[in-house]
This record gives C-alpha cells, sequence and structure tokens, in this order.
C-alpha cells in the first residue's frame, strides 16, 4: 500500500491550547495510551471514545461527521475506500477545500491512484489515526461507505480496536425510493460540478483494467465507450449526436449502479447493526425538501437527536468516573467513622 506525497493526509492542526489551558490540564497521551479513570482506590485505564457514522451512498454521512466534530471537538477518519485515493475528487464526491478547512480529515486523497489500499491496510492507516487524535484530547469520527474497512477496522486484529475504544454507532438511513431518485439528483449535480471533464482528463485509452486503484470509482468504467468513441471531440452533427446519446446512457449506468451500491451498503449496515448497538436516524424527510427547508430538517431529523446522542455516549465515563470516587469518598469516610 502506498500513501500519495501529493496529498495532505489532513488540514491543519487544531489551534494550540494556550499556557492557561496547558497549565489546567494533563500533558498529552502517548498516541498508544488511555485516559486513566479511577475507581475506588486504584487509577484503572479507561477506554478513548470514538464515532462511527454509517449510511448508504448519498445519506449525508460527510455533513453528519463534520457537524459532529464542530460541536465535540473531533477530527474526520476517512472509511470510504475510493475517497482514500488521490485525484478525482469530483468523482469520489470528496468534500471540499472549506470542510477540510474546518475540520481536520484523515485518510482522505492520501493513497495513490493505482496501489491496493486493503481492509487490513485502513484498519492499520485509521487505529494510528485515531490514536493520534485521542492523544491530542479530540474524538475520532469514523466515516465513510465502506463497511466492509469500517467492520475489519472495529472487528479485526483480535478485535484490538474494541479494547481500546469505546464506540457510538449511528446510522443516517432513508427509504430506498427516496434515496435512489436523490441519488440520481446528485449525479447530475456532479455533472455540473465537471464529472465528465474530470474523467476524461484521467481518461487513457491503454487502460482496460478497471478494477483496481481509484479507476473503480462508480463513474470512470461507464464513461469509457463514450471517451473512446471521442467524447467532447470535434465532429459532424451526426457524430455529435451519437456521442450525446452515448453519454446520456453512461449517465444513467451511473445512476443504476450508484443506486446498487446504496442497496448493497444497507445490506451490510444491517448485518453490522445485528452485531453492534447503532443508533439509526431517519432522514428521508430531508430528501423530499430542497433549500432551507431541507437544511430545517437536517438539523431537526439527523443533526438534532445524533448530536445529543453523542453527549451522552461522551459524558458516560466522566459521570460514572465522577460516581466512583464519591463512592469511593463515602466509603472513606464512613470506614473512618466506625
Amino acid at each position: 500500500m502506498t500513501l500519495s506525497m501529493t496529498a495532505p493526509a489532513m488540514a491543519a492542526a487544531p489551534p494550540a491550547c494556550s499556557p492557561m489551558a496547558a497549565r489546567l490540564t494533563m500533558p498529552p497521551l502517548p498516541d498508544a495510551a488511555a485516559p486513566l479513570s479511577v475507581v475506588g482506590c486504584r487509577r484503572v485505564a479507561a477506554k478513548h471514545k470514538a464515532v462511527v457514522v454509517l449510511g448508504a451512498t448519498g445519506t449525508g454521512k460527510s455533513r453528519l461527521a463534520i457537524d459532529l466534530a464542530l460541536r465535540f471537538g473531533g477530527e474526520v477518519i476517512n472509511s470510504d475506500k475510493i475517497q482514500a485515493y488521490a485525484g478525482l475528487d469530483v468523482a469520489t464526491n470528496k468534500v471540499g477545500p472549506a470542510e477540510r478547512a474546518a475540520v481536520p480529515h484523515h485518510l482522505l486523497g492520501v493513497v495513490h491512484p493505482d496501489a491496493e489500499f486493503t481492509a487490513a491496510d485502513f484498519r492499520r492507516e485509521a487505529a494510528g489515526a485515531a490514536a493520534r487524535v485521542a492523544s491530542r484530547g479530540r474524538v475520532p469520527i469514523i466515516a465513510g461507505g465502506s463497511n466492509s474497512y469500517v467492520e475489519e477496522l472495529v472487528e479485526g486484529d483480535r478485535r484490538a480496536f474494541r479494547e481500546r475504544y469505546d464506540c457510538c454507532f449511528l446510522w443516517v438511513d432513508a427509504r430506498l425510493p427516496v434515496l435512489h431518485g436523490f441519488v440520481a439528483r446528485r449525479v447530475d449535480e456532479m455533472c455540473r460540478r465537471g464529472l465528465v471533464d474530470e474523467v476524461a482528463a484521467a481518461f487513457d485509452p491503454r487502460r482496460t483494467d478497471y478494477s483496481r486503484g481509484i479507476w473503480r470509482a462508480i463513474g470512470v468504467p461507464e464513461m469509457d465507450a463514450y471517451l473512446r468513441a471521442g467524447g467532447h471531440g470535434d465532429g459532424d452533427g451526426d457524430e455529435q449526436e451519437q456521442r450525446a446519446r452515448m453519454l446520456a446512457a453512461a449517465l444513467d449506468e451511473i445512476k443504476v449502479n450508484t443506486s446498487r451500491l446504496a442497496l448493497r451498503q444497507r445490506g451490510k449496515i444491517q448485518r453490522l447493526a445485528r452485531m453492534w448497538r447503532v443508533r439509526r436516524v431517519d432522514a428521508t424527510e430531508v430528501f423530499l425538501k430542497r433549500g432551507h427547508a431541507a437544511d430545517e430538517a437536517w438539523q431537526r431529523l439527523v443533526a438534532a437527536p445524533c448530536i445529543d446522542a453523542v453527549r451522552s455516549f461522551l459524558l458516560e465515563e466522566q459521570e460514572y468516573s465522577s460516581s466512583m470516587v464519591t463512592a469511593s469518598m463515602f466509603a472513606s469516610t464512613a470506614a473512618a467513622a466506625v
């Protein structure tokens, strides 16, 4: 597995703490260390906290991950195998520069386009990124559509990740007919953002294998025939009309394949939900609305309940530790009084 040197692994690190804040907090923990909590009169290692955002393509996983990161001081670890590759930012639907500037992102656009990036590679890289995020006192938020990668991270290597982190699993879902309609509109929007030109610029007529690296991305193999026929090239009216039909057919195929991907992803999440304690939120109403109404529905139906769930999750250990300290102090006082 080769990491690209042309794209940063993450956005700029968060601002350093002030000298006053530094004096009021513990020194940074080493990467692999876990925080300490007091149980009785013993100090024992407590698990770090991590949030995992699941969802089929187009449901808003990246949006929710950024909402949570901004609210709770988190950093996003990408778990989408295609978005891990450098290049084709429109085709792979990566978050834009503004979002990356607001929230540090890891494993986004860092793998060489021709390299293999296996689930085991992801587990190692994501575990390392999560350790570095947690060592800064921030919350790792794993978000992306490759559920096999997420399962490998959480369950692989003898469940090492689960030994180190308590996980809060969130699932952004929507009714399939509504999601399929949204996916089709999103492909049209990607075309307006330059999808066809981007894929055409990366097209190599010598390439015939679309089963490796970034070239597996939906939107790339579907346009092969159109680009081999000349794409946007000059020609008479009949040739241009034929190319227009080929492009329309390619875009229809992209929409169908994206819908099929969403269906497969949803099935995998349903299986994972039987293994893990997963909080599902229904975003169907969001996709039925437009503009401000859609934003309001997102805040009410997705962001707010997920923020509440994560807030409770992050406070669990703190409340538990505080109750144990109080119980220990009460026991010590009672013993002294005997």
